[in-house]
């Protein structure tokens, strides 16, 4: 009997733990509670009110609604002069206040965010005694982009009609400065880009690398591959000729040909035939002018109807003339080194002019040429030894920005001449 009660002991404590284990395997884990993150702080116990600072208000003042003392505001700006100085904020930026929920502290200010631009933020921390000041970044996302756009009448244009970015007008016109014509742009021009445009959420905050692109103007195709020789990363035509040239194509951007090169146009002011050999550029005042070359500085002063006048000597024994500037930038005087891009004046109407733009004149050996029309010399190409890792990346962007590329030829990296394996047949069947 003692016998078969133990039997029925033991049975019943491995039915009871099998039992006991099918529950543990059976129940489910307590779910994790997700917080929410904002600018690094845990927001859940907070009230969230943004608002944007106005013109003329002080930190002190929005703060001073939300129990801020005069002292702890002066605590506050003592404590932030070396991460961000108060009189850095400025009027139209946005704000965050956390306001503490708990029925104990109901409406206490914690936390003030402050806004720099769309990615940076200042994060002013009144938890504790002390203030902390902290520094941080909105997580930034990347999304490869590759676009097209035919040109009705501008690049401009063409970016604004499509929803492009703006940005991105500006990068490919610095990318294609010395090669493209911006201002001889010709109806059904087009281009394809590929580029990394910057996101947080799903709101725009910029691009970042252009890698790659083709340029259709005036029927020649003009490829941009980026390529790093030596220790810099630049862009280069299909054929591994730089797409920079001795010259800059224009002086300035963003703005329109009044008036082109002539040995008999009518003035505007004195209303007579005579010859005008420069080209102008109409633009507001005040844009930037730049150096077109690496040169020296040989005339800076008034040229009579010309206006506050630039002229620099570049190799080559050419001249440009930079005429009507309402103003020339600092640190530039005769004799002065320049480099090709550096800001040497901005545009104006001095002299004789019916309003702002800029006279742009080239001499060679002392004679007026056309700036439209000088023959361009390419800096110094890809190097033989170079040759080979340029083709392999060059044929992989091509095929992105022509539709051809598989997902292994994808570039994502410049910042050495190894690349993935490709297969060669394939590259060799895309050159015929």
């Amino acid at each position: 009997m003692r016998r078969f009660i133990n039997l029925l002991l033991i049975s019943f404590l491995f039915l009871s733990t099998a039992c006991q284990r099918e529950k543990q395997v059976t129940q489910s884990p307590e779910p994790e509670v997700k917080k929410t993150i904002l600018y690094g702080i845990e927001a859940d116990d907070y009230q969230l009110k943004k608002d944007t600072i106005k013109m003329g208000q002080t930190l002190g003042k929005v703060l001073g609604q939300y129990g801020i003392s005069a002292q702890r505001v002066d605590q506050l700006d003592k404590a932030a002069k070396e991460i961000f100085p108060l009189k850095q904020i400025r009027a139209d930026r946005p704000y965050i206040l956390f306001l503490r929920k708990d029925s104990l502290n109901l409406g206490k200010l914690d936390y003030f965010v402050y806004e720099k631009d769309v990615v940076e933020y200042v994060v002013f921390d009144f938890t504790q005694d002390s203030i902390a000041i902290t520094k941080g970044e909105k997580p930034v996302t990347i999304k490869r982009q590759k676009r097209s756009s035919t040109i009705e009448s501008s690049l401009w244009g063409a970016i604004m009609r499509d929803s492009l970015p703006y940005s991105l007008a500006a990068e490919m016109e610095e990318i294609y400065q010395w090669t493209v014509d911006f201002f001889g742009i010709q109806k059904g021009d087009n281009f394809t880009v590929i580029y990394d445009e910057k996101l947080i959420d799903s709101t725009h905050v910029g691009i970042g690398r252009i890698w790659g692109a083709k340029f259709n103007h005036a029927g020649k195709e003009v490829y941009a591959i980026p390529f790093k020789q030596g220790d810099k990363i630049q862009y280069w035509e299909y054929d591994g000729a730089s797409l920079r040239k001795q010259l800059l194509k224009a002086p300035l951007k963003f703005s329109r040909i009044s008036s082109g090169f002539s040995y008999s146009r009518l003035h505007p002011v004195h209303r007579v035939y005579r010859a005008h050999t420069g080209v102008d550029y109409a633009a507001p005042k005040g844009t930037p002018v730049r150096a077109v070359a690496d040169g020296v500085v040989t005339f800076k002063g008034w040229g009579g109807g010309g206006g506050n006048t630039l002229k620099i000597k570049h190799a080559g024994n050419l001249v440009t003339g930079y005429l009507h500037l309402s103003k020339f930038a600092a640190g530039i005087n005769k004799g002065s080194r320049v480099s090709q891009g550096q800001l040497i004046g901005y545009v104006g109407s001095t002299g004789t002019s019916t309003g702002p733009h800029l006279d742009y004149r080239i001499w060679k050996n002392g004679t007026p040429i056309n700036p439209l029309k000088v023959p361009q010399e390419p800096a110094e190409p890809i190097k033989k030894e170079n040759m080979a890792a340029f083709e392999i990346l060059r044929e992989r962007i091509v095929a992105e920005l022509n539709g051809t590329a598989t997902p292994d030829m994808i570039v994502t990296q410049l910042d050495s001449v190894e690349m993935p394996k490709i297969d060669t047949l394939k590259v060799e069947n895309s050159k015929k």
